[in-house]
């Protein structure tokens, strides 16, 4: 009998102290990832194998003749692969796989696919599923995988995300800033955002002084980026929510939004 992997295991720290029976349970896209030391141990053509057998191993050959390929690119050749084989059913057919890692490739199919129809207020849509997801990994992966197509009308993508700052989810509320962030973490940056971050104050204002850290993070986070271009609106933004909204929710987001401002 296989050994049963402890689902409350804290995770090696490096990838390659992950144990084996982990890896290899996360290699057939048995269990989910706990950390990113566990997701970079990964071997991605191995898994995309086991939760796509009908692939067989020509059909992962992008991924095995280019082992150097960084994390990143292996997700998103992972994704164009999965979307070359089954087409756009790829996101149903994967949405609910055990593997966060299978998964964050759904969005990334959301994100690449040009087959007509696909507007953005259908990707923004589709991708919700994906930013409500339990695991943080997959939230990750539903930004990044949409990222691409905010910038292309970010206008419009504000709009579409403002009522998204209404959610009763956290994780829902937290993606309409982490996915706008002027600058963000692997990922292009908005340059008119840099250059003007007001046009994003409709999911900036909602959150101002939202319950939730993982929201209150995402938001000063949001604002550090804008900081780095247009301190001055930073200032005068965090300076009006000290006095309009008095409460520890809205302190603890002013102070980290200007950690780095002098």
């Amino acid at each position: 009998m296989a050994k049963k992997i402890d689902p409350n295991r804290k995770g090696a720290s490096s990838p390659k102290n992950v144990p084996t029976d982990v890896l290899r349970a996360l290699n057939k896209g048995e269990i989910p990832t706990v950390n990113l030391g566990e997701g970079l141990a990964i071997n991605t053509a191995e898994l995309l194998l086991n939760a796509a057998p009908e692939l067989g191993k020509k059909g992962i050959r992008p991924l095995t003749d280019d082992p150097k390929m960084g994390l990143m690119d292996r997700w998103r050749t992972s994704a164009r692969i999965l979307h070359e084989h089954f087409g756009d059913e790829a996101i149903d057919r994967f949405a609910a796989h055990p593997s966060d890692t299978v998964r964050g490739w759904c969005c990334m199919v959301i994100g690449l696919t040009e087959n007509k129809g696909w507007t953005l207020k259908k990707r923004i849509a589709r991708i919700k599923p994906f930013a409500d997801d339990e695991h943080f990994g997959v939230r990750e992966s539903a930004w990044l995988g949409v990222r691409d197509r905010i910038i292309e009308d970010v206008d419009q993508s504000i709009t579409l995300l403002t009522p998204w700052t209404k959610a009763k989810s956290a994780n829902v509320r937290r993606f309409a800033t982490e996915a706008t962030r002027p600058r963000g973490v692997w990922c292009a940056h908005i340059t008119s955002l840099k250059q003007d971050p007001s046009p994003a104050l409709p999911l900036l204002e909602p959150l101002r002084s939202d319950s939730s850290k993982y929201v209150q993070d995402s938001v000063a986070n949001w604002l550090n980026d804008a900081g780095k271009t247009t301190p001055e609106f930073v200032i005068e933004l965090t300076d009006r929510w000290l006095k309009e909204s008095k409460t520890p929710e809205t302190e603890r987001i002013v102070k980290r939004a200007r950690r780095n401002l002098s």
